[in-house]
């Protein structure tokens, strides 16, 4: 674990104080190292062996996996993953083994990731076991969206924020899990990151590093011609997966980010603006299922239309 040392320290002083709380809510955007955390913690309060990857003592409510019918629509072609809600079946299932004892100890850990993807029925089901514990068990909340989560949810938790890294400590983590990577991948990767390491290794995994130049190009010159928008779906390739497209998605935005404090008042809005409709293409991605390539060209196309109104050549 990088950079959160604040909620380690806050954590562990919990755990050698007298009363621990029963409910805890890891909040901070994706990619920042919560779930790992979460698991982290969980070992530590049931006692398990740290580099155990399972215990009975812990517990984790998070997406069903998906069915043979959705798995054949992916098979044929469908780019994107169908995401199902954790349901209150599942909470359900949870509370029935509220019932019985721990199995190893006297302490059991119930993680819920992503929590702010729980259906409404599933919420108010796990409400009630946030205000009425049984002795020994303990709720670690995952989300990167907390406002989504409802409020007595969040008012039964302590919360520990995780915030963005810092670029030194994001090219450490690089350096010593991705070392093949080239010194043109790294920098685009930090770019791309935001502060989240795990979005870093992700752009690296992805080999994202072609698409970052040609984006940063189009930022920066327009891209008058179109050459380089078609350059960039072929650099993105013919069927790219959900995952593929939404780093795309965050590189852009980031870039659209980038010396937004040295900008004049006048560009000023037309980079907002664009960022804007990043992210609502962010929430449309299902729409473009049949023709991502479509996508790519928005993308391009907002990052060309800014670079305009910055002043640059005319996209």
């Amino acid at each position: 674990m990088i950079g959160h040392d604040a909620a380690w320290s806050a954590w562990r002083d919990a755990m050698a104080g007298e009363r621990m709380h029963h409910a805890w809510l890891l909040a901070g955007k994706s990619g920042l190292g919560k779930m790992h955390f979460a698991h982290a913690a969980a070992r530590e309060l049931v006692g398990a062996d740290p580099t155990a990857e399972h215990h009975p003592d812990i517990h984790v409510l998070t997406h069903l996996p998906k069915d043979d019918k959705e798995e054949r629509k992916r098979d044929e072609g469908k780019p994107f993953e169908i995401k199902r809600n954790i349901t209150i079946g599942q909470v359900r299932a949870m509370q029935q083994r509220l019932n019985t004892r721990p199995t190893m100890g006297e302490r059991r850990a119930i993680i819920v990731d992503p929590a702010d993807d729980m259906e409404r029925n599933a919420s108010n089901a796990l409400l009630k076991s946030l205000e009425e514990p049984p002795v020994g068990t303990f709720f670690l909340l995952v989300s990167h969206r907390p406002a989504k989560l409802l409020p007595t949810i969040r008012s039964r938790c302590r919360t520990l924020r995780f915030h963005a890294l810092a670029d030194r400590e994001i090219a450490d983590l690089l350096a010593a899990l991705a070392p093949d990577a080239n010194e043109a991948t790294r920098a685009a990767a930090l770019t791309a990151a935001a502060g989240s390491p795990g979005r870093a290794l992700a752009f690296v995994e992805l080999g994202l590093g072609p698409v970052a130049q040609i984006l940063h190009l189009i930022a920066q010159q327009g891209d008058p011609e179109f050459t380089l928008r078609g350059e960039l779906v072929s650099a993105i390739g013919n069927r790219p997966d959900r995952a593929r497209l939404e780093a795309v998605l965050e590189l852009a935005r980031s870039i659209l980010d980038e010396g937004l404090t040295d900008l004049d008042r006048q560009r000023l809005p037309a980079r907002i603006a664009a960022h804007a409709e990043l992210v609502r293409l962010s929430g449309e991605m299902p729409t473009y299922n049949y023709d991502p390539g479509l996508l790519v060209m928005e993308i391009g196309t907002l990052l060309a239309g800014a670079a305009q109104s910055s002043g640059g050549p005319h996209g």
